[in-house]
């Protein structure tokens, strides 16, 4: 592909970095933010680089958030005695777009994924053991994708949760198997959050 200027080839190719971005569609994005009021893409890039500078994770349950306590952890009406780990901060959006759920988060920061050399010690285990004791937690609910590294998360930390005087569950397999929480339609997400179930023996 052939540019009439460095400087709008040297933005498509940071722009084609992006997921499912290609050439084209980021050499389309590029012209649009050459064509519009230059105040807009000057907006976009403060926006960015602010969302990178700034944006914290919260040192409660890791989700992302502009101060060091996120809005969930901080939200004195959420239910203290229900906790919900989940893999990705994606997956707290999607869950939280359900409405269904009103306790607290717990991200790990992935899944445990011998292949990819992801291991138990690379994901938030350790903090999420550390906070139970001085919690009000009843009830791990087990919000992990049903994947084969998804169920290998979950069986790992229902041997490490046994110690405690905890009800663990899972979400029901409405979603399918082989499914990405982020993906699952709002609904079905949702009956499947009311509708847990108990993940079997410890």
């Amino acid at each position: 592909m052939n540019f009439p200027s460095k400087l709008i080839e040297n933005a498509v190719e940071e722009l084609a970095k992006l997921p499912g971005v290609g050439r084209k569609t980021a050499l389309r994005l590029a012209l649009h933010m050459l064509k519009h009021e230059s105040e807009d893409t000057l907006s976009l890039a403060e926006a960015l680089v602010k969302m990178r500078t700034e944006v914290k994770h919260c040192k409660e349950c890791h989700n992302i958030s502009d101060t060091e306590v996120c809005s969930i952890c901080a939200n004195p009406l959420r239910d203290k005695s229900l906790l919900c780990v989940v893999s990705d901060i994606r997956d707290v959006i999607a869950i939280e777009n359900t409405s269904q759920y009103k306790g607290l988060y717990h991200v790990l920061g992935g899944v445990i994924s011998p292949i990819e050399g992801i291991g138990p010690s690379d994901l938030y285990i350790d903090s999420l053991l550390e906070r139970l004791p001085a919690s009000e937690v009843k009830e791990i609910l087990l919000a992990i994708s049903p994947t084969m590294e998804g169920d290998t998360t979950a069986f790992y930390l229902t041997r490490k949760l046994r110690d405690f005087d905890l009800r663990i569950t899972t979400i029901a397999r409405g979603v399918p198997v082989g499914g990405e929480l982020e993906y699952t339609d709002e609904v079905t997400l949702g009956r499947s959050i009311v509708e847990r179930t108990a993940y079997g023996k410890v």
